[in-house]
């Protein structure tokens, strides 16, 4: 007699549940490689391995000294979180060519976004040790990662929705204002590494400061392009709520704005305060939060499902084409 555990539905079920818990690994761990690094930079660890791979020149773990204190083991548990980064980007991609290819060219593509943009960050955190934390490949080491959030929360949201083309689901209003919403939302984080680097968390003890720029003044500019995000989400806001927009796309709109609203009160406070590390960290995890949720309301302005079906109540595909 077969075992109910070992039919083609249940064996099929289990795949697909070991599939989300892949996909959702891979962004928590890509959200997490930005706390890491935050880390790295709070506690002054940006040199603690002098070397690449190894720790020091060959010693590839890292040894407790006195006068380094824990910055070694921090740093290099910083480079072993990107080998489980490549283990899960490697994951995704196995289970998308075996199981997800049906989601489309586009989503088959994307898949390899974890894995080769993990690699390049590797490949870049070295240039960025052997520089001795040169501030521009510490600021583009530091970008790279959010995109890769972003496109994680994109394959983690498809994983919800169906394989046929990809459609609008909503108003188009709500697409034309969302573009320079996420312009806006990734300049705001690159004007947030500027400030990080002239502020006294560069990431190593001997250089407190890496970029040129007044402190006080670059932490303006940067909440000044804060307040804009914030108008064009309002703006997302009023025509997703007055054109009636299905459920997904306004949970993605109230969390996306919870986020916002928590980045700007933890930014102002820590600059009002003295950036108190643990704040300072905080503000780097949100930054991470705030890239998954801008892309995951990208994504919920569109549907996969054909006509009549899924989570949108409309069809906008051909208003958007008008």
């Amino acid at each position: 007699m077969t075992s109910p555990k070992s039919t083609p539905r249940a064996v099929a079920e289990r795949h697909n549940r070991w599939i989300y818990v892949i996909f959702w690994i891979n962004l928590a761990c890509q959200i997490g490689i930005i706390v890491t690094g935050g880390i790295v930079r709070l506690t002054k660890s940006g040199l603690g391995c002098s070397s690449w791979p190894h720790c020091e020149p060959g010693q590839f773990t890292p040894r407790y000294h006195p006068e380094s204190g824990l910055r070694p083991f921090i740093e290099f548990g910083n480079r072993a979180l990107t080998l489980v980064l490549l283990i899960f980007a490697i994951l995704v991609l196995v289970a998308t060519y075996k199981h997800l290819r049906a989601k489309g060219a586009g989503f088959v593509r994307l898949s390899w976004v974890p894995l080769a943009l993990t690699l390049f960050q590797a490949v870049w955190g070295m240039l960025v040790v052997y520089l001795h934390l040169h501030p521009f490949f510490v600021s583009v080491h530091f970008i790279v990662s959010p995109i890769l959030v972003a496109s994680s929360a994109v394959l983690v949201y498809r994983l919800y929705e169906g394989n046929g083309s990809a459609r609008l689901a909503v108003n188009r209003g709500a697409q034309f204002v969302f573009w320079p919403l996420a312009a806006v939302g990734f300049a705001v984080l690159i004007l947030g590494t500027l400030t990080t680097g002239s502020g006294p968390h560069s990431g190593d003890a001997n250089t407190p400061q890496r970029f040129p720029f007044n402190p006080a003044k670059i932490a303006w500019l940067h909440a000044d392009f804060v307040w804009l995000f914030c108008g064009l989400l309002l703006g997302v806001a009023i025509i997703l709520m007055i054109t009636k927009a299905h459920t997904r796309a306004k949970n993605a709109l109230i969390a996306l704005t919870v986020v916002t609203l928590l980045q700007g009160a933890i930014g102002y406070i820590q600059y009002f305060t003295g950036l108190p590390e643990a704040l300072v960290g905080l503000h780097m995890f949100g930054a991470a939060l705030l890239s998954a949720g801008i892309a995951w309301l990208g994504a919920s302005l569109f549907t996969w499902y054909p006509i009549g079906e899924g989570t949108a109540p409309h069809d906008h595909s051909k208003e958007a084409q008008q």
